[in-house]
């Protein structure tokens, strides 16, 4: 899940405190960090569902194996229901959709998702603030994501009542955090600094921007 790496358009909580360039370079960095995760598992199909607008700049920036694909509608609901549409289309019936906010997630974390899809219909990672990084299904629900609810502190819940709703059993991956506001950022910049392995275009732009950053920890 994706977009093209526009200025004005991508991180833009983070860009109230930070240079737009700045912002549109990370965007950049977490997506080809996040293109490494998902080429990590070795036996999975990986494609980008984004805009229509967006399939030919984002085809340029990635490799050649990666399909970008056009969701269907606007919005996240419409894009996740399109990356289960996409998948299933192809006979694959373990299919986990996540975003491209968290390439620090450990690799076997997004592992643990296919494998949890052997035993539940649906598979959730939960974050903090209330929504989700990834979910995944064996096969799509389009009523899962259609409606209110997507994008909010109540995602989760909303999507749990969902599941409930449909009478799918669910799964769960660990906790974990994706980029989206400052605090999100300097945790992040804390933990690559110790292991820059984990994200490492994302880890050089921490130092290539470190002073910018070490002002959103003090605040000024």
């Amino acid at each position: 899940m994706a977009k093209a790496p526009k200025p004005g358009t991508v991180k833009t909580r983070l860009a109230q405190n930070l240079p737009e360039e700045a912002v549109t370079e990370l965007y950049r960095c977490l997506l080809d960090d996040t293109m490494v995760l998902a080429h990590s598992l070795g036996t999975v199909a990986v494609a980008i569902m984004c805009p229509d607008s967006d399939v030919e700049e984002l085809a340029q920036l990635v490799s050649g194996d990666v399909d970008v694909v056009a969701q269907k509608g606007e919005g996240l609901a419409a894009g996740l229901t399109s990356v289960f549409a996409h998948f299933a289309a192809g006979g694959r019936r373990r299919i986990v959709a996540f975003n491209s906010d968290s390439p620090h997630l450990p690799a076997s974390v997004l592992g643990r998702a296919f494998e949890t899809l052997t035993e539940h219909d649906v598979v959730v990672g939960p974050t903090h603030d209330g929504g989700y990084y990834l979910v995944g299904a064996k096969a799509p629900h389009p009523a899962l994501f259609d409606g209110d609810g997507m994008g909010t502190r109540t995602a989760l819940d909303v999507l749990l009542a969902r599941t409930r709703g449909l009478q799918l059993s669910v799964g769960f991956t660990d906790p974990f955090y994706d980029i989206d506001v400052e605090d999100d950022l300097i945790r992040l910049a804390a933990e690559l600094h110790l292991a820059p392995a984990r994200a490492q275009r994302t880890a050089g732009w921490l130092r290539k921007w470190g002073q910018a950053v070490a002002l959103l920890r003090t605040g000024t």
